[in-house]
């Protein structure tokens, strides 16, 4: 990924990526063989003394790694030095029944499922931190008055709480994208070749289902190693998931901006911004969400990509699904990770943002003087008032209340103490605090009885 190892001092690891090492991943495989050899001995399969001796061997410590790897030189096979070990360590006995009608499709897709399984914990985990502390900044910012922009440009005042609101309620609907994929994503391959069971006859299902039950998956209907569309549908969550990141930071970032300073992500003493701009507070923890979010989106056109297998069985599409999976997984770790640190940590400056709604003279509140004189001329015509009075004072650098009060068709209905009320900014955030109130419930329910 994009992180670099400054940034990585400072936050927390979240232990995704360790759970794609070598021996972690090799682990996953030989839980499935393990699992596989007790539902074959459960269905009649293989003899009960066999699946034993296979479970009781089936971790990374009992085999000998110098072995493995030299088995990995010379067969360039990721699984087979791996099966020939685990057999070797059963004894003869047991050891002719590991990986009894499996095929290696089988054991690496079914393996790698409990790998992203486990990340998907941790990944919702740290969605709750997240949620968790936007839901802290939506309470405390619900009143907190500052400019909406559009297009880059002062539109009409919001509450930051509302602003949070936003994020919020988008964050909040990839956790219930993520719930709903789950029973998808999460399932068991036992097919053989290429799905039909063959190597297994009549109890492949039962063997499947066996095996599944051990790793509390859910068995494919149709184990074919071309079906991928499950896999592809949850690289596509971690793309929408990983754009909102990246949204968030990149306001995050513009906020701190010099000539903005709203907001600022945690600066713990001693960060250096820059080796030759002693004054420098850079937004490091922003930078790496917002690259680490395009990273990931690129990754989706790849998996879709890869649901195009040919026939049967492709080896070099189901190469691509693993490593954009486990990059996907990693990344969104690392991005998380970092976005709770800034939100647990942002600062929030309420008087600057006071006073930038005042940068543009009063002219963010337009759209409240257009419509009360809409009351009385029609909007289109206070449109055409107000917007003339606006532009003056965009051009000229005149007084926007000055320009409004040489307007007869304005004094004629609105007085000099209405048109105060007007230029009040607090007055006009229409529901935006009940909204971020709202959002703050909605993030306790979504929570609540210790639910994920």
């Amino acid at each position: 990924m994009l992180f670099d190892g400054a940034t990585e001092l400072r936050v927390s690891d979240p232990g995704i990526r360790d759970l794609f090492s070598r021996e972690s991943r090799w682990q996953a495989w030989l839980d499935v063989e393990s699992a596989l050899a007790s539902a074959e001995a459960k269905v009649g399969v293989i003899p009960d003394e066999a699946a034993v001796e296979i479970a009781k061997n089936a971790t990374v410590d009992r085999l000998d790694r110098a072995r493995i790897d030299e088995g990995l030189k010379r067969t360039a096979h990721a699984l087979v030095p791996l099966v020939w070990e685990l057999s070797r360590v059963c004894g003869s006995d047991s050891g002719r029944w590991v990986h009894w009608g499996a095929t290696t499709e089988n054991i690496l897709q079914t393996g790698d499922t409990l790998l992203v399984r486990r990340a998907n914990t941790e990944i919702k985990a740290l969605l709750r931190r997240c949620l968790e502390a936007m839901a802290g900044l939506a309470s405390t910012g619900a009143d907190m008055v500052m400019a909406g922009r559009s297009h880059g440009q002062h539109a009409v005042p919001i509450t930051f709480g509302f602003k949070v609101a936003v994020w919020i309620d988008e964050l909040s609907r990839h956790v219930a994208r993520i719930r709903s994929v789950e029973d998808r994503l999460f399932v068991g391959m036992l097919g053989g070749a290429v799905g039909t069971f063959a190597s297994l006859g009549d109890n492949g299902p039962a063997v499947q289902d066996a095996m599944c039950d051990v790793l509390e998956l859910s068995p494919m209907r149709v184990p074919a190693r071309s079906v991928h569309d499950h896999r592809a549908e949850y690289l596509c969550v971690l793309g929408l998931l990983a754009a909102t990141g990246g949204k968030i930071a990149r306001e995050i970032y513009s906020l701190m901006e010099t000539e903005v300073g709203e907001l600022e992500e945690p600066m713990p003493p001693g960060t250096v911004g820059s080796s030759t701009m002693p004054q420098k507070r850079n937004p490091h923890l922003c930078q790496d969400v917002i690259a680490g979010a395009a990273e990931i989106r690129s990754l989706v056109p790849l998996g879709l990509e890869a649901m195009a297998v040919e026939h049967e069985a492709d080896r070099s599409r189901s190469l691509v699904f693993a490593d954009a999976l486990e990059r996907a997984c990693v990344g969104v770790g690392d991005l998380l990770v970092r976005l709770a640190v800034i939100l647990e940590g942002l600062s929030v400056d309420p008087e600057r943002m006071r006073r930038n709604l005042d940068v543009s003279h009063g002219l963010i509140l337009s759209e409240a003087i257009m419509l009360r004189l809409g009351e009385h001329v029609g909007r289109q015509r206070a449109h055409d008032l107000v917007y003339e009075a606006a532009q003056e004072c965009a051009t000229t650098g005149a007084d926007f209340k000055s320009a409004l009060m040489k307007v007869g068709e304005l004094t004629r209905y609105i007085s000099t103490e209405d048109l105060d009320d007007l230029f009040d900014p607090t007055a006009y955030v229409g529901e935006s605090p009940r909204i971020a109130r709202s959002a703050v419930d909605q993030v306790q329910a979504m929570f609540s009885q210790g639910s994920e």
